[in-house]
């Protein structure tokens, strides 16, 4: 006989003794702990008070009767499975049993074992209940904003920006390099809003071919193209409710961008071969590597939609500007890696930290990664020096460079970065300017032959904190 081996608790609420009785000692030789009450009152205090994984009820009782029970328990959010339990059965309150939220429903007199099924397949349920909120937690606590691991005065700025907007509903446009982790901040910001609870529907638009990212996107009809053999719900409608991450947006064909940009303004559409009207409920985040505003200029991305998904936007700063995060970040995958591998983990020498530390990273975070997870695998010895790196670390002229050329220096063979060149200068004429006019943008504006509205927008971009570079001085 299939039985329990973990003790799960059964309250049964019952105006007869007999019944309490009866039914207590069989679940208790089933392996349950059972917990009676001899009213609904009663077992509706002891549902507040304590936990039960589920619960059993009469509908017929003085007082409060079962169905004020379960009115009551749903509108305290008492979130138990409940199988009710009457002499007196009628659709109609049956039906009602189960819009008040009532699992199942039986009626007297019954059969133990039909009795039993009833209760395991609550009692099933109530499992499933408690696994989905403990894996819900875990992913709130892995994707909380304080996992995000840097100490820089630009990932600080970025831990910022999550914590102010997690919870709206207000799209968001994440731009950065490839490997900076938009995703992980996509599922960061989700994780910690309102939506957490609702599903987060994750979709490359450049990883799936153009002529079935219409029916990825929005679902199609039976019939509605050849292979189409039934219907299938699109990823806008698995996200009702909750968060659809478009990663690589910026590769989305005009075509869908039109019908992209609908359901962004209507908040609904049709799926393909379809004329029914599906409303969703979903907010949209959106990622790309790319330069929106070039590509609008070029006229390969929609300028209105552009704007209708950058109404927030976040940009993630390279690796090779955070340089001072590299040895959290290092440990950090060294500690998470080793222990996913059963590995001793490794200690990484003077020499090979300060190569890490000069290097260019193209592939940013997710590069280092990959890096340290190869470093693990292949390592003999209980330190990674430098020779242990890839031939790609020994390069110099993929190295960040440390100083730039003076005026009327030659280049040298070594080369340099020259958009990194470019971008530090301009990060450091405009903090210059900003510390020149004691903060106030508009003079600042001035010093470098800008517009206040420019200068505001390359704050934004370049994730620049004038206050807390201030602080830092």
């Amino acid at each position: 006989m299939w039985q329990y081996k973990v003790m799960h608790r059964v309250l049964v609420i019952d105006d007869e003794e007999s019944i309490r009785e009866l039914l207590k000692d069989f679940l208790e030789s089933k392996g349950l702990e059972v917990v009676t009450a001899p009213d609904g009152r009663t077992g509706l205090s002891l549902l507040k008070e304590d936990k039960f994984d589920i619960f059993l009820l009469d509908i017929m009782m003085p007082g409060m009767s079962g169905l004020d029970v379960l009115r009551e328990a749903a509108a305290e959010k008492i979130d138990v499975p409940s199988v009710v339990i009457t002499a007196h059965a009628t659709v109609q309150t049956a039906v009602e049993a189960m819009k008040l939220g009532a699992f199942d429903y039986i009626t007297k007199p019954f059969n133990l074992e039909e009795f039993y099924i009833a209760v395991k397949r609550a009692l099933d349920v109530s499992k499933l209940q408690e696994e989905n909120i403990r894996l819900k937690r875990e992913l709130k606590r892995k994707f909380s904003s304080k996992k995000i691991i840097g100490n820089s005065v630009e990932i600080q700025n970025v831990i910022k920006f999550i914590e102010k907007i997690a919870d709206t509903d207000s799209t968001l446009l994440i731009t950065g390099e490839s490997g900076t982790g938009k995703e992980l901040v996509a599922k960061t910001i989700h994780y910690n809003s309102s939506r957490a609870r609702k599903p987060f529907v994750p979709l490359n638009c450049a990883a799936i071919p153009k002529d079935i990212l219409e029916s990825e996107l929005f679902g199609h009809e039976k019939g509605a193209f050849t292979g189409a053999v039934t219907t299938r719900i699109g990823r806008f409608e698995l996200a009702n409710n909750g968060t659809l991450f478009l990663d690589e947006i910026g590769e989305l064909a005009p075509s869908l961008q039109v019908k992209l940009l609908r359901v962004l303004q209507e908040r609904e559409f049709e799926r393909v071969g379809g004329i029914k009207t599906i409303k969703v409920d979903v907010r949209i985040i959106a990622a790309t590597n790319r330069d929106l505003e070039k590509a609008v200029e070029e006229g390969t991305f929609r300028e209105d939609l552009y704007y209708r998904l950058n109404v927030i936007p976040l940009h993630l700063p390279p690796l090779r500007k955070m340089k001072e995060d590299i040895p959290l970040l290092v440990e950090h995958f060294i500690t998470e890696i080793s222990k996913r591998k059963q590995k001793k983990p490794p200690k990484i020498s003077p020499e090979a930290m300060e190569c890490l530390m000069n290097y260019r990273w193209p592939g940013n975070v997710r590069e280092l990664e990959n890096l340290i997870e190869r470093l693990i695998i292949l390592s003999d010895g209980d330190v990674t020096t430098y020779e242990d790196l890839p031939e790609r670390f020994h390069d110099k002229s993929r190295m960040v460079p440390r100083t730039f050329p003076l005026k009327g220096e030659k280049l040298s063979a070594e080369g340099i970065d020259l958009n990194t060149m470019l971008d530090e200068i301009e990060n450091n004429m405009i903090v210059q300017a900003l510390e020149l006019s004691k903060g106030i943008k508009s003079k600042a504006a001035g010093l470098l032959g800008l517009n206040r509205t420019t200068l505001i927008e390359k704050l934004k971009k370049k994730s620049i904190d004038f206050n807390v570079h201030r602080a830092k001085q």
